[in-house]
């Protein structure tokens, strides 16, 4: 048998350097340049160009009109008319004689038509539309906070992943080492063909695990760009927010109860809920409008005595309803329990927010144990790693002993990478739970979407098919 190159020192300094590095690598997820991106870079980008984010602003712009629609019921309705043809007349005489002619009447007219009363449907046809805007307007800030939320979770994932690879190569050049070290060995003689094969499973599994975790970052990347719209290339580890958060479980469940959008939301859909049943009873009310109109008549019939004719007219009208087959009367009872439907939904979102809350506090307080205890096993099974070669280089273990150290290394390396991401997210979801994730809170270099801008520049306005933008 050949003699190996290395003596039983080397190859235990060796080995003993590569899991140094793979412990090392245990507490900085992935290790960038200064210039890399931030996590709050990042959130400003979802927060301007996310798909989800605009288009539910541009929803909530078609809300909007929903008021200018709605006050045009207090408006006159003007309209303007005007009739024209020929008209083809023959006429036959006392004495068998035939007259003819082609005839060009016209006339032009405008009529003014006012609503004095109807029943207070235009009032509370506002009131609706006010409710459905404030209720849009929560109900985009809810959609804010799970594009955020969602950034965060691509963000973290795409950090976790990258140091899933890196301690996944690692951990194949420490076994391809061994396994190399390993051969050697038993070419002298100092190991068993077992030893070997141990060794080269261990390299097999390795290397099925790092494409695993090449899959996984690929995935998260896609995600990443899907939901920021642009690739990631060098992301920096993210801090947690808690100082943003209620203090205690108490402080979260109340401010989830009384901050957040979907409940703000839902609160307001049981408003436009209620008013709507004065929408439907005012069909039952009478109705008082007033008209007024001009016209002019032209006739080219020279056989007649008026060739034109002018008119003008002022006309006042009462409408009382007295029995439309029971349309009116079904309809305000239907919108009556559609407004106990939308109490009963407030409820409902009260107590899943209020859940929501508990939950996502108890799972941030859950993973600041679990990312703890995460740390000191990692420098336990470090340290662990290390005995065993010591051990195995006296000849008191074997290569089974020192492959099982590694992939006790490598587990719980994966685990405190996973347990600093999952820190992060839950975090930020503790903050989303409480209704405070939003670009003001997290203090975002980005101006504030405001929906009360464009709501402003419509509710008044009386005519115009160009929208604020341009369009």
């Amino acid at each position: 048998m050949r003699k190996s190159s290395l003596s039983p020192i080397q190859t235990t300094r060796r080995v003993r350097h590569i899991s140094s590095l793979a412990i090392s690598l245990a507490f900085s997820l992935v290790a960038v340049p200064g210039g890399a991106e931030t996590l709050p870079e990042v959130l400003v980008r979802a927060y301007q160009a996310n798909p989800q984010c605009n288009a539910a602003r541009a929803g909530q712009r078609a809300t909007d009109e929903n008021v200018p629609q709605a006050l045009a019921g207090y408006r006159p309705q003007i309209l303007a008319s005007l009739s024209t043809g020929l008209q083809a007349v023959r006429n036959l005489l006392p004495d068998n004689s035939v007259q003819g002619a082609t005839l060009r009447p016209w006339t032009i007219g405008v009529t003014v038509t006012q609503t004095l009363f109807n029943g207070f449907k235009t009032a509370n046809s506002v009131r609706v539309a006010e409710f459905q805007v404030r209720s849009g307007r929560e109900a985009l800030r809810n959609v804010g906070q799970g594009v955020l939320l969602d950034a965060v979770t691509a963000y973290m994932n795409v950090v976790a992943n990258q140091a899933l690879v890196e301690a996944q190569r690692t951990n194949v050049a420490f076994l391809r080492e061994l396994l190399g070290v390993t051969r050697k060995r038993l070419d002298t003689g100092d190991v068993t063909p077992t030893d070997a094969a141990q060794a080269e499973a261990r390299l097999s599994r390795g290397l099925a695990d790092l494409n695993a975790a090449e899959v996984a970052l690929a995935v998260s990347r896609a995600v990443f760009l899907q939901v920021i719209g642009e690739r990631p290339v060098q992301l920096n580890p993210a801090a947690t927010v808690d100082r943003l958060s209620p203090s205690g479980l108490p402080e979260s469940t109340e401010a989830a109860m009384r901050e957040h959008p979907a409940v703000l939301a839902a609160a307001f859909d049981a408003d436009v809920a209620q008013t709507t049943i004065s929408v439907t009873e005012s069909s039952l009310m009478p109705t008082v409008t007033v008209q007024g109109s001009v016209s002019r008549g032209v006739q080219t019939d020279t056989t007649l005595s008026t060739a034109r004719t002018d008119q003008a007219s002022v006309v006042g009208q009462i409408g009382v309803p007295i029995y439309d087959g029971g349309t009116a009367a079904s309809q305000t009872r239907q919108t009556k329990e559609l407004a106990a439907q939308s109490r009963i939904v407030l409820e409902q979102v009260r107590n899943q927010s209020r859940t929501a809350a508990a939950s996502a506090w108890a799972t941030n307080e859950g993973t600041k144990v679990a990312l703890t205890a995460a740390e000191s096993e990692v420098r336990a099974a470090g340290i662990a790693l290390r005995g065993v070669q010591r051990e195995a280089q006296a000849g008191q273990r074997t290569t089974v002993d020192v492959l099982n150290a590694q992939q006790d290394l490598t587990n719980a390396r994966t685990r405190q990478i996973l347990g600093q991401r999952d820190r992060v997210i839950a975090s930020y979801s503790l903050l989303s739970a409480a209704g405070r994730l939003d670009v003001r809170t997290l203090r975002l270099e980005t101006p504030d979407y405001l929906p009360e801008v464009h709501y402003h520049q419509v509710r008044d306005a009386w005519h115009g098919l160009r929208t604020p933008s341009g369009r």
